[in-house]
């Protein structure tokens, strides 16, 4: 199955930005948004489309700063309240009041701001590999190999970090996505193709560490989760580490944990089977 074949692009304009998105799946289907994260871009959900085009209407945008979206200057416009708000406006440019909201990664972290903001738009919620924020700081303070997993954020927050990215063919980015990745197939020659053309894209990278920079706290959020939440996290994750899945429920009233042994941060490139069977479970497929 191609995925040219199943999905369609458009540039939807959303308060002052435009999000290129791409939409697949069945109209009629309960509407679900997919948001990806660093360094990532639409098509990390391109095995997810294809699982679960029959039973979704899939609402699927590069994020502000990302690939073909629109790319605001600015610290101030990357903070995770103005991230939470790009979502609320795409449903409401959309036509969209109750919706289901699955993040990976930065996505995920949107995710559970969203759950927090705005549980009255949201029916069910999904995080793949992404921490809670909340959890996250505690375990960065006192857990030493979440500390140490996660000191690449350093680099990121620091001026000009895209010359760092971008340096030898975008070597280290190559390396946190394609040479991370658990399974010896999980990104062929096409996928390395078009993640490197929307790396290359102008202020791509350099926008997108704006997400590290921006939200660096989160004093403001409480955390607590109200609507059911599925979290799906791969445990040989190099950057997440599993200890952040410790403490959730102090949080989430309503939460279910998959746990997939052998997959990496790009738990979607590395058992999308079982990505794709728990949310059609999650939601009653």
């Amino acid at each position: 199955m191609k995925l040219e074949s199943i999905i369609k692009e458009k540039f939807v304009k959303i308060n002052d930005i435009t999000l290129h998105t791409i939409f697949a799946g069945t109209d009629s289907g309960k509407p679900l948004i997919l948001l990806h994260g660093f360094p990532d871009f639409w098509y990390g959900w391109n095995n997810i489309i294809k699982g679960l085009k029959d039973d979704f209407f899939l609402i699927v945008p590069d994020l502000r700063g990302y690939n073909l979206s629109d790319k605001p200057e600015g610290v101030k416009n990357y903070t995770l309240d103005v991230l939470v708000d790009d979502v609320k406006h795409l449903c409401e440019t959309l036509g969209i009041n109750n919706v289901n909201l699955a993040g990976h990664d930065w996505g995920g972290i949107i995710a559970w701001a969203f759950g927090e903001k705005y549980p009255n738009l949201l029916n069910k919620l999904i995080i793949l590999n992404a921490p809670h924020p909340k959890v996250f700081r505690k375990k960065i303070e006192k857990d030493s190999s979440q500390r140490r997993a996660s000191g690449y954020i350093k680099e990121l927050i620091k001026p000009n970090s895209e010359a760092l990215l971008k340096q030898n063919n975008y070597q280290m980015l190559q390396f946190s996505v394609f040479g991370t990745a658990r399974k010896r197939d999980a990104f062929d020659a096409k996928d390395k193709e078009k993640y490197l053309e929307a790396w290359s894209q102008e202020k791509a990278l350099d926008r997108s560490a704006n997400y590290y920079r921006a939200n660096r706290r989160y004093e403001e959020w409480t955390g607590i989760i109200k609507v059911p939440t599925l979290v799906i996290h791969g445990m040989k994750d190099n950057f997440i580490k599993p200890t952040v899945l410790d403490g959730l429920e102090e949080y989430v009233g309503d939460l279910k944990i998959v746990k997939s042994p052998k997959s990496s941060h790009w738990i979607m490139h590395d058992d999308p089977e079982i990505v794709i069977s728990s949310i059609k479970k999650f939601m009653h497929f």
